[in-house]
């Protein structure tokens, strides 16, 4: 099928031994702010929709076609992608919205459900030029309802990918979502072991919970697609909190969004250093 954006910016980067920095949009100036970084770093940049923004927002639309214009407004690529979506319908309807890649979530279903209904949202996909990425052992955290003890097998992960066709992998390692502090440890070579059991990019999630000297050695073995959403958040309402104690009687709301906007696009384009390593594509 011919590339995705998604796919010409996480292909090559898998290719090269580099990381791509994958952010969770949570509203508008989640994804400019993403974008300003990523345009400072000179790097290219995934957006990522969660189904729990889509909650947030009452629908999937509002959020997505904004980030959709975000992302063609950008002077560097930029992909929009739906994270963590358990709902077949809501992939379908970012396909229809112009995502160029969704994240199908069934790894709290047994093993032979999930790679069925990953195998289906694949197809679908895939027949409309949409790049998939799903999830084998469940990552810690998310929503209270994986645990945190969980690793991927490697020769399941290599089963599971040759069997559903899809085109990432997100994988347990270590890491777990919503993660406040940044001291987890990853798994390196397990890491290692599941590059090597497939031939698909791996995909980090919970990386704000990951030091960036982790998040380095964890490219460096073998990931590719590093997501990131709560350090961001931290990074967002701690200037917008700097700003209202400075100014207590502040009502306008541009007036501490902006200051936070402009701390998320200060983090991404160095996180992109991070990952990037310094090496071009």
């Amino acid at each position: 099928m011919p590339l995705s954006p998604t796919d010409e910016i996480v292909g090559p980067a898998a290719r090269a031994g580099v990381g791509v920095g994958a952010f969770n949009v949570v509203q508008l100036e989640h994804a400019e702010a993403i974008v300003a970084g990523a345009e400072t770093a000179g790097r290219p940049v995934i957006l990522q929709i969660s189904e729990n923004t889509v909650r947030y927002h009452g629908g999937l639309e509002p959020i997505g076609l904004a980030a959709l214009a975000v992302a063609r407004a950008a002077l560097v690529p930029v992909a929009v992608h739906l994270d963590h979506a358990e709902s077949v319908d809501l992939v379908h309807e970012a396909v229809r919205l112009g995502f160029s890649s969704v994240m199908f979530d069934a790894s709290t279903l047994p093993y032979k459900d999930n790679l069925r209904g990953t195998r289906e949202v694949s197809a679908y996909c895939h027949a409309r030029d949409v790049w998939v990425e799903a999830e084998l052992g469940e990552v810690g955290g998310k929503d209270g309802a994986h645990a945190p003890g969980v690793r991927t097998d490697p020769a399941e992960a290599r089963d599971f990918v040759a069997a559903t066709g899809v085109d990432a992998l997100a994988v347990a390692v270590g890491s777990s979502h919503a993660m406040t502090t940044r001291d987890a440890v990853l798994d390196l070579a397990l890491v290692a072991a599941l590059r090597d059991a497939v031939d698909v990019p791996l995909v980090l999630h919970g990386s704000s919970g990951v030091a960036e000297a982790e998040l380095a050695r964890a490219v460096a073995a073998g990931m590719t697609k590093v997501n990131v959403s709560t350090y961001l958040n931290q990074q967002f309402t701690r200037a917008a909190r700097t700003y209202l104690r400075a100014h207590p009687s502040a009502v306008d709301p541009r007036k501490y969004l902006g200051p936070a906007r402009d701390a998320v696009a200060d983090a991404v384009a160095h996180l992109l250093g991070v990952l990037h390593g310094g090496r071009a594509l």
